[in-house]
């Protein structure tokens, strides 16, 4: 696994031209495959623990974020949205959802 920099953090794609508009030189670089990974899997710890504080109003907006970084690991691993929703639907299939809302204590 390639080292990487405590410095700097993965950013979606556009936000270097964003930057750029608002009037500011960004310094960034292209993160190796390896790299490339172990940021992703910290991008999806930060946007997790921004669901897990965001209000009710920005939660669809952190949660969002969540499911960008999710696809981004899937396409990494070879496996695209469509495959992935694939994959879902039969972990549901078989073992259901959680829409019933049901909580494990133990058995008897």
């Amino acid at each position: 696994m390639e080292p990487h920099s405590s410095h700097g953090k993965l950013v979606r794609d556009r936000i270097p031209q964003v930057i750029r508009e608002g009037g500011t030189e960004p310094v960034t670089y292209t993160a190796g495959r390896a790299e490339y990974r172990s940021r992703l899997r910290d991008k999806l710890g930060e946007e997790v623990a921004e669901f897990l504080e965001a209000d009710e109003d920005s939660a669809p907006e952190e949660l969002a974020d969540v499911l960008e970084v999710v696809r981004a690991l899937a396409a990494d691993l070879g496996v695209d949205a469509d495959q992935l929703e694939k994959i879902r639907q039969a972990k549901a299939s078989e073992r259901g959802g959680f829409a019933a809302r049901i909580v494990w204590t133990g058995n008897r």
